[in-house]
């Protein structure tokens, strides 16, 4: 054998060593969960649920950090410029995808700097309103705004979120004009939606339930393309006068790109795992979720499909960047 093929096998030889000794030790420090978003919206429900359990599950801290901020680009880019050894994840999201498109020039490639480990749960969006609002309907708000022009405004977590692009997809299909306010995250947007700063939002249910139960604002549908179990009589928005309307919320681990595979999928298996403990799953389905735990190939097509998708919509939309 050639001997620059000998060093090219024994390198490889040596790598899979390695990269086998890290995943039996790992992990043998606390672990950190990037949450690109502030405490109280839906990304930080389901990263309290994941570092809970992943840490009993590997027998390690797994810790939640919440870097908000930049269109949840200041965590993401962390996680893209951290080691890739399996100690710093993200908590990715439907803004993931969109701002591969919605920004021309970001500090990192989406594309190429992560490693998808799993789509962890989907979830419908649920489109709600404050109760000064005159509306009752996806078909009366959409009537308000076309006789109110540039009067009514809806709140999102931030630039290219799930409740910034449904704002958006909203707009273009209904042909209105309505302003968005961005947030630093879902919490503080509902809770303005709630004392009236803010007339419409479009957020995760589990983060806007408590305040439609309690009568503090009202929902008018939900996003996506069957009603959800956990509030039955509500419709959809494609039912309610918007036909073709659409938008799910995700949330999904990431790693660092060039992560050892055998570690990607030893905690692909673990959040896998999971979603399979009875309590977690009727807690994520109380708040609207739908549990996945997917293999990190099937999350790694999921999102490349939600890029293209965003991609199209940001194109036809014209959507850029506030």
């Amino acid at each position: 054998m050639n001997p620059s093929n000998i060093l090219r096998v024994a390198l490889a030889l040596a790598m899979l060593c390695v990269a086998g000794a890290s995943a039996a030790d790992y992990p043998d420090r606390p672990i950190r969960l990037i949450v690109p978003y502030p405490p109280g919206g839906g990304a930080d429900i389901s990263a309290r649920i994941i570092s809970q359990h992943l840490a009993e599950a590997l027998g390690k801290p797994v810790v939640a950090e919440n870097k908000p901020g930049g269109a949840a680009n200041i965590g993401t880019e962390l996680v893209a410029h951290a080691a890739p050894d399996g100690y710093t994840l993200l908590l990715a999201s439907l803004a993931t995808s969109v701002n591969v498109s919605l920004f021309e020039k970001l500090p990192f490639n989406t594309l190429k700097d992560f490693e998808p480990v799993s789509l962890f749960v989907t979830v419908p969006l649920m489109v709600t309103v404050n109760p000064g609002v005159p509306a009752n309907s996806i078909k009366e708000l959409i009537a308000l705004a076309k006789a109110k022009p540039g009067t009514l405004n809806y709140a999102s977590g931030g630039m290219g979120t799930a409740n910034h692009v449904a704002g958006e997809l909203f707009k273009y299909m209904a042909n209105v004009d309505i302003a968005h306010v961005p947030y630093k995250g879902g919490g503080p947007a509902v809770s303005d939606l709630v004392a009236g700063h803010v007339q419409i939002y479009i957020g995760t249910i589990g983060s806007a339930r408590e305040f439609v139960t309690a009568g503090r604002i009202r929902a008018l549908a939900t996003t996506g393309t069957q009603r959800t179990p956990i509030a039955p009589d509500l419709p959809t928005v494609a039912e309610s006068g918007l036909p073709g309307y659409e938008v799910l919320a995700w949330y999904g681990v990431f790693a660092p790109a060039g992560t050892p595979k055998p570690i990607v999928d030893k905690l692909s298996a673990e959040l896998a795992k999971i979603l399979r403990i009875p309590e977690v799953r009727e807690t994520l389905k109380a708040n609207g979720n739908d549990p996945i735990g997917s293999t990190p190939q099937e999350a790694a097509a999921f999102f490349r499909k939600e890029v293209d998708k965003w991609s199209k919509v940001i194109k036809a939309s014209g959507l850029k960047p506030e």
